[in-house]
């Protein structure tokens, strides 16, 4: 094996361009997962699916992204994260892809648990190189580019389906965005330093940087770190069911409830995820300064505006800007990925991070829930059950510790 490389031995312009590429390929991921809420109107219509069929897609794609997330990001840990990267980019692509041949709701199940599972790998990834090679100082700002490029393009997806609507083009063009992460793929080997020569800033020399064990994940539940594992799980379960109540049904809201048209819904959602992607800045520069558990307010604040957006009649204009103001608070978050990597040692970074997407879980049942309810009572009163997932995982958020002045390489 070479010598082992210091990540500060690596030139900026290097460590940028590997945060660039994982920005492009975080960008395709964030489109794929989204087509799963931004598109099931579209979906549920084309195939002839019941409310509850086109729910369930969502649980689906989550069951295969707690797989995902549980195996890939042990198998990052143990290849290395920029292999795991190639391989995780080229599966979703090529899945994204397929629904251009899916042709009823068997095959669409299918298509969902396989792209979940290399979807919900890109998380885990993503944390575990960034944080080897940029210092804790700068990673919550890091992260919120990454949530900011992951809401950035869940707004593009919104406002080009619009935009394909206009201009009269079937909703699957939008799913040749996958030719994109297939192609760039191999591209990695080339861009992202490789992982496994590197000891991450402030790292000791001779430090393991990826994990020893043949089962990482076992290290998460050792006496003592336990409690607070099973508590993240439930917190990150908390902020999917939330969202999922909410973000993922607000489409068919739109178009259903509010009788807004199939021009004008993207661009209502659009202007949700350009607040979500200005918040993650913001977020991340803020936990970066006053410690990760301070956007808990976010969750806080999201909760709040939930009943005022489904309740108050509200002009066009002013729901576009409520939605970009729940945009911005939702991507709290965005500090999750760098707190999850320092609460718990640096060769285990991946398989940390994936505990974001266990959560799913827990928000895998939202549409089994809250599809049957919406039919019975109507959407606005099940979608304000995102208020209370919020408030709940804003509890726990800020009983849990603090990494701020302790944190790890």
């Amino acid at each position: 094996m070479s010598a082992l490389t210091r990540a500060e031995d690596i030139s900026a312009a290097r460590r940028i361009a590997a945060l660039v590429f994982l920005l492009v390929g975080y960008f395709f991921y964030a489109w794929s997962w989204n087509t799963v809420d931004i598109l099931r109107p579209y979906i549920k219509d084309d195939l002839g699916l019941t409310l509850t069929q086109s729910g369930s897609l969502y649980t689906v794609q989550a069951v295969g992204a707690i797989l995902g997330a549980v195996v890939m990001g042990q198998v990052a840990d143990t290849i290395g994260r920029r292999n795991a990267l190639v391989i995780a980019m080229i599966g979703y692509g090529a899945m994204l892809l397929s629904g251009l041949v899916v042709a009823d709701y068997g095959a669409l199940v299918g298509q969902r648990v396989l792209m979940g599972f290399f979807m919900g790998a890109m998380y885990p990834i993503a944390v575990g190189i960034y944080s080897g090679l940029f210092p804790a100082g700068v990673r919550g700002l890091i992260a919120g580019f990454v949530l900011g490029t992951y809401n950035v393009a869940v707004s593009a997806l919104g406002f080009l389906s619009a935009a394909a609507f206009r201009a009269g083009a079937d909703w699957k063009v939008l799913l040749y965005a996958g030719a994109v992460p297939v192609v760039l793929a191999l591209f990695a080997f080339l861009v992202v330093p490789d992982d496994r020569r590197i000891i991450p800033f402030g790292g000791a020399v001779g430090g393991s940087t990826t994990a020893a064990s043949k089962l990482p994940i076992a290290e998460l539940f050792r006496p003592g770190v336990a409690r607070q594992t099973l508590l993240l799980a439930t917190m990150s379960g908390l902020n999917f069911f939330a969202y999922q109540a909410f973000t993922g049904w607000a489409s068919t809201y739109l178009k259903t409830e509010r009788g807004i048209p199939d021009t004008i819904v993207g661009d209502v959602l659009g202007w949700q995820f350009v607040g979500a992607a200005l918040g993650g800045l913001v977020w991340g520069w803020i936990s970066d300064r006053l410690g990760r558990r301070s956007g808990a307010a976010g969750f806080a604040m999201a909760a709040a505006i939930i009943p005022v957006y489904l309740f108050v009649p509200l002009p066009l204009t002013l729901l576009e800007a409520l939605g970009f103001l729940y945009g911005v608070m939702l991507s709290a978050s965005a500090i999750w990925g760098p707190w999850l990597s320092e609460l718990y040692p640096p060769h285990l970074r991946s398989t940390a991070a994936s505990i974001y997407n266990w959560g799913r879980v827990i928000s895998m049942t939202a549409p089994l829930i809250t599809a049957p309810l919406a039919e019975a009572v109507g959407l606005g009163p099940v979608m304000s059950l995102a208020s209370v997932s919020f408030l709940m995982a804003a509890g726990i958020w800020f009983a849990l510790p603090e990494t701020a002045g302790r944190r790890r390489a």
